[in-house]
């Protein structure tokens, strides 16, 4: 069988290794890291979220982005020092504007499709990922976000996903430990949680017993694409007969190397893991996966132990910097909400999330006949990666068997 290479260890790499390898594929991921699943997949929100798929592409985005320019603290911040890259970007977001709904639509049945393949890996491969099926709880503080809620709501039906308006007492029966001043929100049963560092951990050290080759501690140098096959510089060089490019926001300068243009952008988000040191704390916190829709902030319990609370988005170029004025949102949220929960024990972290302008993930083939991308999920790439995953191994199998046979990719785009 041809041998493939994938770049990148993170939960979009690691799902599409295993989809290559089920399809009878040889399948070699290189990583930078040690470790799988230590960049972007190291500490998200956990959300299983189809319920989040909306888009960002809308001028009420673009406005708020304005306002906050000058608050460091605000769930939107764009360093206004300008870039090329950056301004590049901003042009096409704004170009997509006029596909708002079709693509929130798409990403939802994406969302909603990808939820069997998680199934699928997970019972083949026996992790435990803190695992909850306990669903999804919008809440909402004003009216015009709750009436903006419901336009969504629409949208997202369209793409296959159900979701149940709750009242106030509805939405305090559900997550009794909630507090603050609520009007309203949405219910997705069908959602979940999940740690997504121990999941892709876990897979991947299960494709290891599979024979499937991880170089981690690796970081790629070069590529070129020749007649006979894709060359990875690493150290020395190896030849595969295809590469798919699923590195983050790496993918964009290793798309350059390959002779494509893929325009992610690195969207940094921050988290941090409340410690559940002692029992008043345990109890306190909320057993149901949260999204105020206002404040940008998710939430996730991940076992008895760890509550993930996780949100903001920060347009900063490459940077990997863990601010203090961008984390003490997330604290301040946890002591309004849910004051029974001691903050005392937080571990802040930040990652760089790889967003698409359009804020769709590129799945399919590259110029090349041998070059693949499986990137730019955003802050989905928990949600949507099985779904990706599937779609861009069932695209290399078909282009390899036969380079006159059409190709069966995902139209994201």
């Amino acid at each position: 069988m041809p041998h493939i290479t994938v770049l990148g260890a993170g939960i979009t790499g690691v799902t599409t290794a295993y989809s290559l390898h089920t399809r009878g594929f040889d399948v070699t991921v290189y990583d930078r890291q040690r470790y799988a699943g230590m960049e972007t997949s190291f500490a998200n929100g956990g959300q299983l979220s189809a319920s989040n798929a909306e888009v960002w592409n809308q001028w009420s985005t673009v406005i708020k982005g304005i306002k906050w320019l000058l608050q460091g603290d605000a769930p939107l911040f764009v360093n206004p020092r300008p870039g090329w890259h950056k301004i590049s970007w901003m042009t096409e977001f704004l170009a997509n504007i006029p596909r708002y709904k079709t693509n929130t639509i798409k990403t939802a049945g994406m969302a909603v499709a990808a939820r069997a393949g998680l199934a699928e890996m997970a019972e083949k491969s026996g992790v435990d990922f803190d695992f909850s099926p306990a669903g999804i709880l919008h809440f909402y503080k004003s009216q015009k976000d709750l009436n903006h809620a419901r336009m969504v709501n629409g949208l997202l039906e369209q793409g296959g996903l159900e979701r149940r308006e709750l009242t106030v007492e509805e939405v305090m029966a559900r997550e009794p430990n909630l507090r603050g001043d609520i009007i309203g929100g949405f219910w997705t049963e069908s959602d979940s949680t999940g740690d997504i560092h121990k999941f892709t951990m876990g897979l991947a050290d299960w494709l290891k017993k599979q024979g499937v080759q991880f170089k981690l501690g690796a970081p790629v140098t070069d590529l070129h694409v020749r007649d006979d096959g894709v060359y990875v510089e690493c150290g020395h060089e190896e030849r595969y007969d295809s590469v798919v490019v699923s590195a983050g926001v790496a993918s964009r300068k290793f798309a350059q190397m390959l002779g494509d243009r893929v325009n992610v952008y690195p969207v940094k988000g921050y988290s941090i893991t409340v410690n559940l040191d002692d029992a008043a704390s345990q109890a306190g916190a909320p057993t149901v996966s949260l999204l105020d829709d206002k404040a940008k902030i998710v939430s996730s319990r991940l076992g008895k132990n760890r509550f993930r609370i996780a949100g903001t988005a920060e347009f900063n170029g490459e940077n990997r910097d863990i601010l203090e004025r961008r984390v003490r949102p997330l604290v301040k949220w946890c002591e309004e909400h849910f004051p029974d929960v001691s903050t005392e024990n937080c571990v802040p972290w930040a990652g760089l999330r790889p967003m698409m302008p359009n804020m769709m993930p590129r799945v399919g083939p590259g110029k090349s006949d041998r070059v693949f991308y499986n990137t730019g999920h955003g802050h989905l790439g928990w949600t949507l990666s099985p779904a990706t995953a599937d779609a861009i191994g069932a695209t290399v199998a078909a282009r390899l068997k036969s380079n006159s046979m059409p190709l069966h990719t995902l139209k994201t785009t």
